[in-house]
This record gives structure tokens, C-alpha cells and sequence, in this order.
């Protein structure tokens, strides 16, 4: 989003060319020129993007280009390409109602399952992180240790394991998403191993329950 209101900036305001181009000296094809490259612009998206991410940067550029050549001329200037794929959109449409009603559902988490590599399961953990809403990115069931500990992938990229389910006395109560390409057997066995842990738990203390009950009598 910095880097489209940079280039929104730069239609409306000008600015300075060579730092222009060298920030996105990466980013262009050869002999760009901004001064007179940006009069007319196409938006197309990576197919895995995040849809709301790329509704902003449309509508930004939308108003961009309305404020610089008027509302009747916009048009002519700016269009866009919505190339995010269905399966992808439904998957960021889920998580956004799961996400808004996490209070009413008693989430305790939301647990994204998919390729640690992968783009679209990467921007389905963005959307609980940015409403505050705890979430975990696993690649395989393996990440739930028997020990209630996850080992996940953050926003940023990184790997760690932290404490799990944090009580367990109570039913637990999940989001479950995965990314588009994520086979069904990998949701199924995370799911199992997260079934698992709860019965282990509840077998424990039920034994422990009836110990302190045999001592008492």
C-alpha cells in the first residue's frame, strides 16, 4: 500500500524522478519514464493477493486519477483487472466472517493450514493478525506437538513454537482454513492430532478427578 500511494503521489504532485527510480529500479521495465508513463494506468493483481488490499489501491488509484483529469475524464486514464482467483476470494471471505464474528463463535483461534512457501495461505493469516484475532500458519499436523505446543509461521516470516491451546479444561472452539492448494488429508490430520490433544487432556484429568475422589473416601 506505501509503495501505490508513493506512485499516486507522484501522478498528482510530481517529485523527484531519479529518487523515484531508484526506489523502484526493481519494480520497472526498462526506460520508464514517470513524467509521462503515468498519465494512463492498468491495475492488475497477483492472483493470491489480498482482496481488500487490492480494492484500497483500486479505489486510490480511481480517485488519483479523477482528482488529476476530473471525474467524466477518469476513465480513459485508469482500469483495472480483477484477477484474483475464486478460489482464493472465497477462502479471504470466510476468514473476514470468522474474523468479524470471533467474539460471538468463542474463537479461541483461527488455524491456517498450508504451505509455508505459499502466497495465498500466507495472506489468509494476515487477516486475523491485523483484527488481533490469535492465529496460527502450519504446513503439516506435525506442528502440534503432543506436548500442546505449536510450531507456526508468523506474518513476518518466521518460524517459532509457543504454548498452544491455552486452556484446555474447556471445549475448544477453531477456525479452520487452508490455502487453495492444500490438500484435504493435511486439514484432516491437523484436525485429528488438535482432537487428540483435547482427549489425552480429558482422559488425564478425568483419572486425576477420580484418584483425588478414591482418596477422599
Amino acid at each position: 500500500m506505501k509503495e501505490a500511494e508513493m506512485v499516486a503521489d507522484y501522478i498528482i504532485n510530481g517529485g523527484d524522478k531519479e529518487a523515484f527510480l531508484k526506489y523502484f529500479e526493481k519494480a520497472i521495465s526498462k526506460g520508464f519514464d514517470p513524467d509521462t508513463m503515468l498519465d494512463k494506468l492498468g491495475l492488475a493483481n497477483q492472483t493470491t493477493m489480498y482482496k481488500k488490499e487490492t480494492r484500497a489501491i483500486g479505489q486510490m488509484f480511481q480517485k488519483t486519477m479523477m482528482k488529476k483529469f476530473g471525474p467524466v475524464n477518469a476513465k480513459e486514464h485508469y482500469m483495472e483487472f480483477d484477477t484474483i482467483c475464486d478460489a482464493t476470494q472465497e477462502r479471504q471471505d470466510a476468514v473476514d466472517e470468522l474474523v468479524e464474528n470471533s467474539k460471538e463463535y468463542g474463537l479461541d483461534f483461527i488455524l491456517v493450514i498450508g504451505g509455508w512457501d505459499s502466497s495465498n495461505t500466507a495472506h489468509l493469516l494476515e487477516i486475523p493478525e491485523m483484527a488481533g484475532v490469535r492465529s496460527f500458519h502450519i504446513n503439516r499436523a506435525e506442528c502440534i506437538g503432543a506436548d500442546n505446543t505449536i510450531t507456526h509461521r508468523t506474518v513476518k516470516g518466521e518460524i517459532v513454537t509457543e504454548p498452544f491451546v491455552l486452556d484446555m479444561s474447556k471445549e475448544i472452539v477453531m477456525g479452520v482454513t487452508s490455502g487453495a492448494s492444500t490438500p484435504d488429508a493435511a486439514v484432516q490430520d491437523s484436525l485429528s492430532s488438535i482432537f487428540l490433544l483435547k482427549k489425552v487432556y480429558d482422559e488425564k484429568a478425568a483419572a486425576e478427578t477420580k484418584e483425588e475422589e478414591a482418596k477422599e473416601e
